[in-house]
C-alpha cells in the first residue's frame, strides 16, 4: 500500500473516531442527546391515569407552573390555560388517539405528541399577551379547528 494511501486512511479514521466522541461527549455528559421517550402510557386509559386524570394547570413553585395537557381529536383539554408573565411553564402532554401536534405560535415551542409517550416541553412567557395554540400534525377531517391559547397576564 503506498505512503499517501496509509496517511489518508489515517486521517480519515482518526476524524471519524473525533466526531464520535464529540457526539458520544455531547450526547452523554452534556445530556443534548434526542428525547428517548421514557415515559409511557396505555394511549386507552389516560383518563385513569395521573396525572392525566385532572388535567389544568397547577402552580409547582415559585413562578412555576405545569400544564397538564390531553390532546384528543380536534381539541385540547384544558381548554383555558392561564400563566402570569415571567413564569417557568411546563407542558406535560399526551394524547388519547393520534399523533398530534403542539406549537405555540411567537414561541419556539414546536411537538410531536404520540400515542403512548408523555411529552413534556417547558416554556418561559416573557411578554404578556394571548399565545395561540395549533395542532401541525395532520390528525383528522376537523385537524383545521383544533387549537387552543394560552393567556399570560
Amino acid at each position: 500500500m503506498p505512503r499517501s494511501e496509509k496517511i489518508w486512511l489515517t486521517l480519515s479514521f482518526g476524524i471519524i473516531m473525533g466526531f464520535m466522541l464529540i457526539v458520544g461527549y455531547q450526547a452523554f455528559a452534556l445530556e443534548l442527546g434526542p428525547p428517548s421517550h421514557k415515559e409511557t402510557i396505555d394511549p386507552q386509559k389516560v383518563d385513569e391515569t395521573a396525572p392525566f386524570d385532572n388535567p389544568g394547570v397547577f402552580q409547582t413553585g415559585d413562578n412555576e407552573y405545569e400544564v397538564v395537557m390531553v390532546l384528543q381529536a380536534f381539541s385540547y383539554t384544558p381548554h383555558e390555560i392561564e400563566v402570569p408573565a415571567g413564569a417557568k411553564v411546563t407542558f406535560t402532554l399526551t394524547t388519547k388517539d393520534v399523533i398530534h401536534g403542539f406549537q405555540i405560535a411567537r414561541t419556539n415551542v414546536n411537538a410531536m405528541v404520540v400515542p403512548g409517550h408523555i411529552q413534556k416541553i417547558t416554556q418561559t412567557f416573557k411578554e404578556p399577551g394571548e399565545y395561540l395554540v395549533l395542532c401541525n400534525e395532520y390528525c383528522g377531517i376537523g385537524h383545521q379547528i383544533m387549537g387552543t391559547t394560552i393567556t399570560v397576564k
